[in-house]
């Protein structure tokens, strides 16, 4: 059994996506229609710009989508439906993916959505005000913990649950440090500052999901083709306003990643292809769960190789 997976923030890179949309007319109608959506030419600043501003929230976020929905549909042009999987995830910006990807919301609408998501949680916290880290070499349970210590009154909150032995805090810059110090008194065998522009998937966050909720009102959700697996409840769901809500509490709420691996393995997924940018994501599954096999599908040449095996 096979889950589709779809990468989040982080991931971009200046030229993603080029060589689909040479090689496939559908994913080069994927990136136009993004395009014309947002009434800009994000595609030549993926394919031509500069990190700095591609890495921007509002454009990585909806360039991001647009790779891996390219790279979904040149899978398809190669005869590789998406019924071939049984699941959808996405890590955070990465589930809006997913429902592209499923059907359940449209291209056009998904990066309209992220726009609106980047630019809220841009404008949510003033820059210098909040902070992310990663932690490295202590579970969930471990690091929850210090942050709880860290806090003081500020907000610090365990963000992302990666893999085992990676956790991301999010809140005010200087309980994000006192979490550092008390990380690595408590044995984090890494414990350091993210380049990121803004604390995502924390409290601060609570005036861009105000704003996610009134734009996910005014946009139809389907049911999903597939079942997603959603970032907040680590289990599977397919009901429209039930997406509706769990994407407003995604911006505030923590990415259980390690525990949607834990589920889709338990519902007897024994593959996971990684569609769009990067491996960052395999490199992750692996550590969760050694037994599940990881492919990257972000260029032809891996899809060459997905359809030969």
């Amino acid at each position: 059994m096979r889950a589709f997976v779809f990468p989040g923030q982080g991931a971009q890179s200046i030229g993603m996506g080029k060589a689909l949309a040479l090689a496939y007319p559908a994913s080069k109608a994927v990136f136009d229609e993004v395009d014309d959506a947002l009434g800009q030419n994000l595609s030549k600043l993926i394919w031509d710009g500069d990190i700095d501003t591609l890495t921007l929230t509002e454009n990585a976020q909806p360039a991001l989508m647009a790779t891996s929905i390219a790279a979904l549909y040149a899978l398809k042009a190669e005869g590789v439906a998406l019924e071939t999987a049984s699941f959808v995830a996405g890590h955070s910006l990465g589930e809006y993916s997913a429902l592209a990807a499923a059907g359940a919301i449209s291209i056009a609408n998904t990066a309209r959505l992220l726009r609106i998501r980047g630019i809220a949680m841009q404008q949510a916290v003033p820059v210098g005000v909040g902070a992310m880290a990663a932690i490295l070499g202590l579970d969930f349970k471990t690091v929850t913990a210090v942050a709880e210590v860290a806090s003081q009154g500020e907000v610090c909150q365990a963000a992302n649950d990666n893999d085992p032995g990676q956790v991301v805090v999010s809140g005010h810059q200087g309980a994000v440090e006192r979490a550092l110090v008390l990380a690595k008194e408590a044995g984090a065998k890494r414990a350091v500052l993210l380049p990121v522009s803004a604390p995502f998937h924390c409290k601060l966050m609570e005036p861009a999901a105000v704003r996610m909720k009134v734009a996910l009102e005014e946009v139809e959700i389907a049911i999903p083709v597939l079942p997603l697996i959603s970032n907040v409840k680590a289990t599977a769901v397919n009901d429209p306003s039930t997406i509706r809500s769990l994407l407003v509490k995604q911006v505030t709420g923590s990415v259980r990643w390690r525990e949607s691996i834990i589920f889709l393995a338990a519902e007897g997924v024994t593959e996971i292809w990684e569609i769009g940018a990067g491996k960052a994501l395999a490199g992750m599954i692996r550590r969760i769960d050694r037994s599940l096999t990881c492919q990257t599908i972000g260029s032809p040449e891996d899809i060459g190789r997905a359809i030969i095996a």
